[in-house]
């Protein structure tokens, strides 16, 4: 399977939605720097998750937890451990939602790939059924910000445009 380092965001999406399976299911192995392990025990708001208690969570440092600092001057620390960590272990992609982190991952050379990408691509697996009801459910339930392109290029990619 393909590497894979996630941040914050799209684990607690995916979890809030009861959907967490689905990165096992797309990506098998996701990896998961301390940092955001510990902003997932310790949310703002939402539910707590324990990233060493999911099986298909490697919780794992980087040896350089500052390598992608010169990257983006507003990066958190879980994004910073998580782009090092993939820079690290020269992860395609990393699972990130924040556009300064969307961006230091392109700036690295790798792919960024969000929560509402994830359920793009569980919907062509036929993993799920509709994409509309959980964008509104995380709009409404988590304040998740999408733009109206965004979201209208989900519902196209998901080809719920239809009728």
């Amino acid at each position: 399977m393909t590497v894979v380092v996630s941040d914050t965001s799209p684990i607690r999406a995916l979890n809030h939605l009861g959907l967490l399976w689905l990165l096992e299911r797309i990506f098998g192995v996701v990896y998961v720097p301390p940092a955001v392990a510990e902003e997932l025990l310790h949310p703002r708001q939402g539910l707590v998750i324990d990233a060493r208690g999911v099986s298909f969570f490697d919780v794992r440092a980087p040896i350089d937890p500052n390598r992608a600092r010169a990257l983006g001057n507003n990066l958190d620390p879980a994004e910073i451990e998580a782009i090092s960590l993939a820079i690290e272990l020269k992860a395609p992609f990393v699972l990130i939602d924040e556009s300064a982190g969307r961006a230091a991952v392109e700036k690295a050379g790798m792919t960024p790939i969000g929560a509402l990408s994830i359920l793009v691509r569980a919907k062509r697996l036929r993993l799920i059924a509709e994409i509309k009801p959980l964008m509104d459910r995380l709009q409404v339930e988590l304040n998740f910000y999408i733009s109206s392109s965004l979201r209208d290029w989900v519902i196209r990619s998901a080809g719920e445009d239809r009728g």
